[in-house]
């Protein structure tokens, strides 16, 4: 499974895309640039390099050789166009390039990829991302596939496994996962494997630069210090940007509302755009800015924002930064961008669905990634329900940061507050909280809060609250309360989770007689460090701990 292929360039594709004209076409090995120019065009967009020095002393002699892994797990989304963005660059800047599809990492990263599927998700992959490139444009016959167990199973590369784990401690390898290898309460000892492996895969693909990124860091901090240690060169590392997903998050494979999957049909590409949250002159952790920002204009020479005449018309921009002014100055309304990436991510996208509707890739599609059997026996009828339906664990909480937009008193009762807050929804939530008598007003307005959202609604007092406001509560008299605080950052709709317990999908709705909350909130508490836990886990969102201000030893109500 070996092959070369060439890449694409960022012309103008907005909203329709071009292809390589003959001229660029010629120029895409690079020849004509100097290494300056090379190095401007290899590095452009990147958050980090470690290594640059070395990246410049390489370009003075000869062409760069870097490769680029993907774990073969969930459906590939369309956060991959901004590696393929970078492809594109590093082979017009004469880069040789390779693509390492890492079976064994999908399987080793707690079997998020079983191995009776692993060589058909190697197949969808290589399917999938050489339709993403055909799709702006991309010669694929300078580009190299490589699949991971074509070497990883070798003897020489399990020796080196061997070697590599009398190195490294458990804290380094533990750490060095932290951000990529999904963390669960009692972890795996092939997830401690999985940072060591991608280690020496930089080694045994013989290249000169490993690419990934940014959350990638640590494993490549950890490859600089233990390679020289088996006697092979420290490799030069480069990190792009995390795209924020739909709902401000990242944007991951195993969270259906942060993304939106290649083969999304166009009426799902709207139904998520317009449910992605997208406040009015919010540019931070939104995820359709970012899209923009990350995706597009490195694919496109300009982005046109299509609006009615009496809005003032269709405007053409050619710089990112221009369109960040005018929506962060609410000059583009969140509907109108909404529209214009939906317009442009789906010229993006036609190519790849018609490639897919041919029926060996429908096939494919289907056998690669096979729908999860369902229980067909009711709950009287099956008492052997599954596990998530029966386990009261913290990820069947719906738990999100919220935004106060509008607080009031409740019109019928003294010692309740009205609320409006921002969830990351389309509409605000109504929530009715008995904080009266312990914040004002203006404590409450335009605060971060968080919230549990998936409680069944009940009225209070004839108005109905759709999510309950979570706070951190001392019971002494006299009974203190304040709310719980997100970290710095936070935006409307960021996931709360309890580590160990990210990865699991919330109930849609808490069901009363179960008492769900009721058996997990006896164990959530306030630290004397004034951090929320579950059974000593921290509460977390992506920015980090969730805390209150003052009340240390507190329970969370």
């Amino acid at each position: 499974m070996k092959y070369v292929m060439k890449s694409f360039n960022r012309k103008s594709l907005s909203p329709v895309h071009t292809f390589l004209s003959s001229t660029e076409a010629a120029d895409i090995m690079g020849d004509q640039r100097s290494p300056d120019e090379k190095f401007q065009l290899i590095t452009r967009n990147l958050q980090e390099v470690l290594g640059e020095e070395r990246l410049k002393e390489i370009l003075k002699e000869r062409e760069l050789k870097v490769y680029w892994g993907t774990a073969t797990t969930g459906k590939p989304h369309v956060a991959y166009f901004v590696p393929m963005s970078k492809i594109a660059d590093f082979l017009k800047a004469g880069c040789e390039v390779t693509i390492l599809f890492a079976d064994l990492h999908a399987y080793l990263d707690n079997m998020k990829a079983p191995w009776e599927l692993l060589e058909l998700r190697v197949q969808y992959y290589e399917q999938i991302i050489k339709a993403m490139l055909e799709s702006i444009g991309v010669p694929l016959d300078k580009l190299r596939f490589v699949k991971g167990t074509d070497y990883q199973l070798s003897r020489e590369y399990t020796l080196d496994v061997y070697r590599l784990s009398s190195m490294v401690t458990e804290h380094d390898a533990k750490k060095a996962g932290a951000e990529v290898v999904k963390q669960v309460e009692h972890p795996l000892l092939s997830g401690l494997l999985y940072p060591g492996l991608q280690a020496l895969d930089e080694e045994y693909l013989k290249v000169d630069a490993q690419f990934g990124g940014v959350d990638q860091r640590k494993i490549f901090t950890l490859a600089e210090k233990y390679l020289p240690s088996l006697g092979y060169t420290k490799r030069i590392h480069m990190m792009n940007p995390m795209v924020p997903g739909l709902t401000g998050g990242k944007m991951s494979s195993s969270e259906e509302e942060s993304k939106i999957d290649l083969l999304d049909k166009n009426q799902e590409v709207k139904k998520k755009l317009k449910k992605a949250f997208c406040e009015p002159g919010n540019v931070e952790n939104n995820g359709v800015m970012s899209f923009v920002k990350h995706v597009l204009f490195p694919l496109h020479s300009e982005f046109i924002i299509k609006r009615d005449p009496k809005w003032g018309g269709d405007k053409v921009y050619t710089d990112y930064e221009e369109v960040e002014r005018d929506f962060a100055a609410e000059q583009i309304h969140p509907g109108d961008l909404k529209a214009s990436v939906e317009l442009a991510l789906n010229k993006l996208l036609d190519p790849i669905r018609k490639k897919f509707e041919m029926p060996a890739l429908k096939k494919l599609t289907a056998s690669a990634y096979p729908e999860p059997s369902k229980n067909k026996g009711g709950a009287k009828g099956n008492p052997k329900q599954t596990a998530d339906e029966e386990e009261v664990i913290p990820s069947r909480l719906d738990i999100r940061v919220g935004k106060v937009i509008s607080v009031e008193k409740h019109p019928d009762a003294d010692s309740l507050y009205l609320e409006k807050i921002d969830v990351g929804e389309e509409q605000p939530r109504t929530v009715v909280s008995g904080l009266v008598a312990y914040l004002s007003q203006e404590q409450l307005q335009d605060r971060l809060v968080v919230l549990l959202c998936n409680l069944k609604p009940q009225k209070m007092r004839g108005i109905e609250s759709q999510a309950m406001l979570l706070c951190a509560s001392i019971e002494e008299e006299p009974r203190k309360v304040e709310p719980l605080d997100p970290p710095e950052g936070s935006a409307p709709g960021d996931r709360v989770y309890v580590e160990g317990y990210e990865s699991g999908k919330p109930d849609d709705e808490l069901k009363p007689k179960k008492t769900v909350f009721e058996k997990l909130q006896v164990d959530l508490k306030i630290t004397d460090e004034c951090f929320a836990q579950w059974k000593e886990q921290n509460l977390m969102t992506k920015l980090g701990q969730i805390t209150c201000k003052t009340l240390k030893g507190g329970n969370i109500c």
